[in-house]
């Protein structure tokens, strides 16, 4: 359990570098759907798919606010919660991988808030 927050958490941190919501704002359902390609990564490590990494982009590309950066961030710390086996190295290099710049390392102690 610990390992999947770590996990959301780093997925979260991912999405909250760069803007998270489209106009409307990204519902947390939209997000989850965007990153599960991403799941099969963060458990077993190795190369993200095309798939995850489009993803990683689509929700970095989406966020425009702070508001939906913080909202972003705490959908992906609760889904965590619930996802067993999420390895925080790979969470933390999925960025890198997908050639994603954020401006912090995803961590399980990132602060939503901020």
């Amino acid at each position: 359990m610990a390992n999947m927050k770590l996990l959301c958490i780093a997925v979260l941190c991912m999405v909250l570098a760069a803007p998270l919501t489209t106009e409307a704002g990204l519902l947390c359902s939209q997000i989850k759907s965007q990153l599960a390609p991403c799941i099969i990564f963060l458990v077993n490590g190795g190369n993200p798919t095309t798939q995850c990494c489009a993803g990683v982009r689509n929700v970095v590309s989406a966020s425009k606010t702070t508001p939906d950066r913080q909202s972003a961030c705490n959908c992906l710390k609760s889904t965590a919660a619930g996802v067993k086996g999420i390895n925080i190295n790979n969470a933390a290099s999925l960025p890198g991988k997908c050639k994603v710049n954020i401006p912090y390392k995803i961590s399980p102690s990132t602060n939503c808030a901020k």
